[in-house]
Formats: C-alpha cells, structure tokens, sequence
C-alpha cells in the first residue's frame, strides 16, 4: 500500500486541479497539458516520469520526420527538443541543479531543465514542447550573456532582462495587417478590439508563450497584461492548418531571438482579457473604458 499523501503534495495536486483547459488561451497546450495535469497530480516522481516519456517520444518523431520540407518556416522537419547548443533536453529534479550554477547555464551546459513540481515549472514544460525552437533560442542567448558577464551578477543588463520578461511573460502577437500592428504599438484600444473585432483569428491572433504568464492566468483578472512582440506574417497564414502556422512562429521568432539584441522596448503591453472571445464580458465596448487596464503611453519600437 502506498503511503498517504502528504499535506504539501495535497496542496500541489489543488493546485494543479484548479487549470482550466478551457480557456482559449491554452488551446495550443491543452491535449499534452491534460495528460500531463493527471501526472502531476499523481506526484513530482509520476509528473518526471511523463515528461521523460513525451521526451523520448518528441525525439523519436523529430527523427523519424525525413520528409525535408522546410514549408515557410525555413527549417526541415520536426523540431527536435534541445537546448541552446544543440543538446537533447530532458527534464530533471531542481536538486540537480548544482549550487552556485546559474539555471540557464546548467541548462546550456546538459541539457537538463530543473523542474519543480509546481504551476511554474509545468507550464514552462509545456512552451518548451509547444515552442521548442523559441525557447532553445532564449537558452542560448542566456548562457552566451551570463558566460559573457562572468556569471550572474547583481545586475542582468538589457539583454539578459529583456529575454527574461519574453520568457516569463511575453506572447506573440501575430498578424498579416500593419494597421493591427500599429494599434498595439499607439496602445489604440477601440481600433485593436472594437473595430477590428471580426479581424481576430482571421487577420491577427495572441499566441501566449510566457510561463509566468500563463501561471497567473490560471485564476485569470482584468488587469493581467502581457509583453507583446508582434509577428509579422502572410496574409494566407490565417488559411493555414495548426500545426503550419505554430511551426512556422516558432522558427520565425526563435530567428529573430537568435540575431537581434532585444531590449524592453521590442515589447508593447497587451491586455491579455482583451483579446476578442477570452472572456465573455469583453463582448461590450464599456469593458475596454477602463484606462487602469487599457491605458494609453509610450509608441513601443519597431518590432
């Protein structure tokens, strides 16, 4: 008979039975997140355990796909799950990680994620899956910024804060329109939600890809705002099947990671709420009369 759960362990399956796998914003997650909760929920042994197995079998896909077609996203075939250097990734224990290491160097260095068994830490499982390419992208310019600082310092620099505030809390905010792209850069409201309401899921779409982010929308609230990079992409994009255009951010974004030195400008705020059909109440114009949520400021840089 197996020994009864303890107090601590009741507390991490509440909180891991209170994701709400309806909610539009985890529809790119929910299918692998399902399986997953149930783990989790089980224990931090049994959550490993499914992590190690959808790593196998990610990895087996990536190499049984010899098909070679790069598609729009430019790179052939599955993507396979590794780190910033290339490495296979797995996912192990937060007691792996040796004291005095920084996270995103052991990462660099092994290819093993510390993983707690917490919100935190499953749904930052989850966009490694979804979005490997963007996160190896955000490893490897992490490890390149703390070799080049000497390690971690008191301070993390431009760079290094910029990349955090993309994986904590960023999504990508993906659109064939410029004007689209111009009214969350003018913080243009009405334009951005009202008047373009029926241009959501046809000509722009939210795609969140920050796991803190995604952590605090598990009990969702007006105010929750995100750091919004905006992708540009064709105007048939919106025609294409799931699984195409996800590849195809993917490899866009994790290029764009990989090449530009981003700072806290590259962002424009996005209230997550806002976004047509993510909740019921923005339905009427009044929500949007809110401007301790939907407030006006600075024109962020080109993105």
């Amino acid at each position: 008979m197996s020994a009864a759960p303890s107090r601590a362990a009741g507390a991490g399956a509440a909180a891991f039975a209170s994701i709400d796998w309806h909610a539009p914003w985890l529809a790119g997650f929910a299918e692998r997140g399902r399986i997953w909760q149930a783990a989790a929920q089980a224990g931090e042994a049994e959550w490993l355990a499914a992590l190690d197995d959808a790593t196998r079998a990610m990895g087996a896909m990536s190499a049984a796909d010899t098909t070679g077609t790069t598609g729009t996203t430019g790179i052939a075939g599955a993507a396979p799950l590794v780190n910033g250097r290339g490495r296979p990734l797995r996912f192990v224990p937060q007691a792996a990680l040796p004291a005095g290491v920084a996270y995103e160097t052991h990462i660099a260095e092994t290819g093993g994620v510390p993983t707690r068994h917490n919100l935190h830490d499953f749904f930052n499982a989850l966009v490694w899956f979804a979005y490997p390419r963007i996160k190896a992208a955000l490893n490897a310019r992490q490890a390149a910024a703390i070799d080049a600082a000497g390690g971690v310092g008191p301070v993390r620099g431009t760079l290094r804060d910029a990349l955090t505030l993309f994986d904590e809390n960023a999504a990508l905010f993906v659109t064939s329109a410029p004007a689209l792209a111009d009214a969350l850069r003018d913080f243009d409201w009405p334009a951005l939600f009202v008047a373009a309401r029926d241009g959501w899921g046809v000509r722009c779409e939210a795609r969140l890809v920050g796991h803190a982010l995604l952590e605090k929308l598990v009990a969702p609230y007006k105010a929750c705002t995100a750091h919004a990079w905006i992708v540009d992409v064709p105007a048939d994009y919106f025609d294409w099947p799931a699984a195409r255009r996800a590849a195809h951010v993917d490899a866009h974004v994790a290029q764009a990671l990989a090449a530009r030195d981003l700072t806290s400008r590259d962002f424009a705020p996005l209230p997550v709420l806002g976004v047509p059909g993510w909740c019921a109440a923005n339905a009427a114009p009044a929500f949007y009369d809110d401007p301790a949520v939907f407030r006006g400021g600075r024109r962020a840089r080109t993105l």
